[in-house]
This record gives structure tokens, C-alpha cells and sequence, in this order.
């Protein structure tokens, strides 16, 4: 990348950084929707059937997140299965992409979604990722990296009025 950004797996030690950088980003990214949090921020970041999870660092400082995660029963694994005719162990959550302020708009989003959509595809499964119909900036990002939106849904963090969820799912290249 020429400007000394890694992307390496995640570590304990970097959640409290994590945490700082979810903080500082969200004003302006909207991300998560619900801030503060009603829980830690820690049960934001690491979350139950992880596949994997990953950082990008500059340095010594962290940067940015993004991890993978089994699809959960409920309105989103639903529109996914209807949406892309797999069943949810074919699928791949990408989930929790966010990238500090400072490094907005230089590749590092790209680098960590590259990151957790070939951990999909090593483990035959279908990218998909749900975006808040808000939030046009990442819904953009994924259309021009090749996402397609597949369906909606509400899921029960959505408060009610927020119009739903794009579903969206990374179909095979070629």
C-alpha cells in the first residue's frame, strides 16, 4: 500500500484501542447506529460465531477492523438465503468494517474487506453483509466493489423509525 498500513489477525490487547477508534469515527460515520452503546463496546467488537477478525495497523497505532461471522437465525440470515438461494452455512457475514478518520478514503476499508472476503471464499461461503439505508457512503463502496443488494430486512437493533436494511451479497467474480 506504500503507506505502511498492515492488516494482520486481531489480538486481545487491541480491543481497548479498537474501542477508541469506533469512538472518534462515529460522528461521522454514523457507525454503529446506536451510540453509545447500551452494552461494552467490547461485545460490539467481538461477537459470538466469529470466523475471524482482523485489524489494519499504521505503526503502532490501529486504524481499523473488520471481522467474519457465521450468519445467526433471524430477518437478515432470512433475506440472504432468499436472496442468494444458499443456505446460511454457505454464507459469510462480513461484519464490524470501520476505519479511523484520519485514514478515510485511503484504501484501508478496502484492504480489510479484501481481508474477510477471501476468508470467505477459503471457506467456500458467499460474502454478505448488511448497511443501513443511511448510511449511502458504504452502501456506494460496496456497489462499486462489486456487491449486489439481494433483499431488506428488519432486524431487532433497528429502531422502528429507520426504514430497513440493505441485504447484500458478493457474488463470484467472472
Amino acid at each position: 500500500m506504500g503507506d505502511g498500513v498492515e492488516v494482520r489477525e486481531r489480538r486481545a490487547q487491541d480491543l481497548p484501542l479498537l474501542a477508541r477508534v469506533l469512538a472518534e469515527q462515529q460522528p461521522r460515520s454514523h457507525y454503529p447506529l446506536r451510540w453509545p452503546l447500551p452494552f461494552p463496546v467490547e461485545e460490539f467488537l467481538v461477537r459470538p460465531g466469529e470466523l475471524g477478525a482482523w485489524v489494519a495497523t499504521r505503526g503502532d497505532e490501529v486504524v481499523g477492523h473488520a471481522s467474519v461471522l457465521e450468519p445467526s437465525p433471524g430477518p437478515e440470515t432470512d433475506g440472504w438465503e432468499r436472496g442468494t438461494g444458499l443456505p446460511a452455512d454457505r454464507l459469510a457475514v462480513l461484519a464490524v468494517l470501520f476505519v479511523a478518520t484520519a485514514v478515510r478514503g485511503r484504501g484501508v476499508g478496502g484492504r480489510l474487506m479484501d481481508t474477510v472476503t477471501d476468508r470467505c471464499r477459503e471457506l467456500g461461503r458467499m460474502p454478505v453483509l448488511d448497511v443501513v439505508r443511511t448510511h449511502t457512503d458504504a452502501s456506494e463502496v460496496y456497489r462499486a466493489r462489486g456487491w449486489q443488494v439481494v433483499g431488506e430486512a428488519r432486524p431487532v437493533w433497528l429502531p422502528e423509525d429507520q426504514d430497513p436494511v440493505l441485504l447484500m451479497a458478493l457474488p463470484p467474480a467472472g
